[in-house]
This record gives C-alpha cells, structure tokens and sequence, in this order.
C-alpha cells in the first residue's frame, strides 16, 4: 500500500515502509523529440515478412487466468509459432499476428545495443479471458535476457515499452529488482503507484514485482482500434527515449538488474527484442533496427 501526501504541488510518496522521495504533481506537458540521431549504419529487418525463423517463442499457462498465481501448475514452454504467433497478410501486405489468445513471448535471437528500432502495429479489437474488459494489451520488451518464462512463467526478462491502449509508451521492468530511472511526477487520477513520466521532475524509479512497478506515460498518443501505429525506441546503453506516433512520451535511464535478490543492480546495457502475447489480438509490420551513437532530446513547451 502506498500513500501520498501533497502539499504545496509536491507530494511525498510513502511505499516499502519509508518516505521514497518528494515528487511533483503531474502537469500536462507538450513534449517534442529533438535531436534525432542519423544513423550510424544501415537498418536491419527484424521480421522478414515470410516466417518467424529469426525468432523464439514460448508459451504460459493453458488458462492465463493463473499466470499470477500458478500454484502447481505449469508453463507450456517452448512453441507457439503457427497458432499463437503467425506470419498473414493484413491491409495488402505482410503482418505479424499475435493472436493473444494464450499468453506469452517471441523473442528475436539477434542481441542488440545502441540502436533505434522503429515498428507499426495496430489492435483487431478481437480480446480473450481474463482481459475481455480490459485495454487491449501487449508489450514491446527490450534489453531482453536470460531464460525464457522465468518472470511468471511467461516472459523473459526485459523492460517493456508497454503497448496498452491508453498506456502506450509506459515503462514497467519486467523481472524481480530490475530497475529503471525517469523523471518522475505524481498523478492521483491513476492506479497506484500514481508514478507518470514528466519532463523536469525529480528522479524516480520503478522495480520489477514491487509496489513500485511502473511509470506511466506522459501522454496518450496512440489511436483507435483498427488503425496502425508507429513506435520508435531508442536505446543508448542502458538508456532509452518511447516514442508514440512521433510524440515522446517516456525516457528512462539507469537500467539495471540483478543476477539475484542480494546482488547489485548491474548496468544492463544490451539484450534482445520480445513482442508479447497477452490478451488481444495484434499485428506487426515493418520492424527495423539501425544503429545510433546517441539519443534524441525531449523539450518541454
């Protein structure tokens, strides 16, 4: 349970059984991204429009209602291509379907580092149990590592760029410790932990599987159901800029992780790219990787 406190536009925010930090409230912010870096060499193709050879899929639970609370049971494990995730032709040319039926992940074998990925993707609107009220739901994860379903059974270890309608572009560590840094401001209009993305605040941190698990976007720039949309994420190390349909809407740095629960937060500098399966059906198209030797900037206006 977290509690905040405000006063005089500052809040401070009480989680873990000690005072975190004091951090603003949230303000509405128009941000545009500057600086964009060229390219340092030539873009990659991550789907090749004709299979999914490059890469790796696994599989949760039967029911996904349990991924949060297994018990005995167990993952499926490796599979899913060909039913979960397929190659089909959407709007005249070649998609990636997930069709989020079953949870899970597809992760690429290439091992990546100071890049910037660009993708397009658009929601069917076709949703699955236990999310059939919920947003429709998936995740561009990067920095991706370690074996796979080892976070709920599910998923690899990464840091998602969180692609959920109304919260495209949020952050959430995916993995037990796993840490990122953003500026940090606080919004009561949202779930707990009320932790969203604001140009010029203070620093603040998100840990994977804690009370403290995400920072949410600064803005709502994704569209409707049924139309593409375009992400683009820039990576520098273990630093990275979310960009949705060309407004920025999220930057973190310090992403670490720990080889276990009493060892340090390790700077986690490279890894692999993990689209998830996770409740709605999604297509894919047009991903691309190029190298970068540095980040773009957000302005405040």
């Amino acid at each position: 349970m977290l509690k905040y406190v405000a006063a005089a536009g500052l809040v401070l925010v009480f989680g873990l059984g000690v005072a975190r930090a004091e951090a603003p409230v949230f303000h509405p912010q128009t941000l545009v991204l500057k600086n964009i870096p060229p390219a340092t060499g030539p873009a990659e193709a991550l789907f090749n429009g004709r299979d999914l050879n490059d890469w790796t899929a696994w599989l949760g639970y039967r029911d996904p209602a349990v991924t949060y609370n297994a018990g005995g049971a167990k993952p499926i494990g490796l599979g899913g291509k060909g039913d979960i995730f397929t190659v089909v032709t959407e709007d005249g040319a070649p998609a990636l379907r997930v069709s989020g039926e079953t949870w899970g992940s597809l992760v690429h074998k290439g091992d990546f580092k100071n890049y910037h990925l660009r993708l397009e993707y658009k929601w069917s609107g076709k949703r699955y149990a236990p999310r059939l009220n919920d947003p429709e739901n998936n995740g561009l994860l990067y920095h991706t590592h370690g074996a796979p379903g080892v976070v709920w059974g599910t998923w690899s270890r990464a840091v998602e760029f969180e692609i959920m309608t109304g919260s495209v572009g949020m952050v959430v560590p995916v993995g037990n410790g796993l840490q990122v840094d953003s500026s940090v401001a606080i919004d009561p209009s949202i779930i707990d932990p009320k932790q969203r993305f604001m140009a010029g605040a203070p620093k603040g941190s998100a840990v994977g599987n804690i009370a403290l698990w995400n920072i949410e976007n600064n803005f709502n720039a994704d569209k409707p159901v049924g139309q593409w949309n375009t992400l683009d994420l820039y990576v520098f190390a273990n630093h990275a800029v979310h960009v949705v349909n060309g407004v920025p809407v999220m930057e973190v740095w310090g992403i670490c992780d720990k080889a276990s629960d009493t060892a340090p937060c390790e700077p986690l500098m490279h890894g692999a790219i993990q689209l998830q399966s996770e409740g709605a059906e999604t297509f894919f198209r047009n991903i691309t990787i190029e190298p970068i030797n540095s980040l773009p900037a957000i302005e405040a206006r």
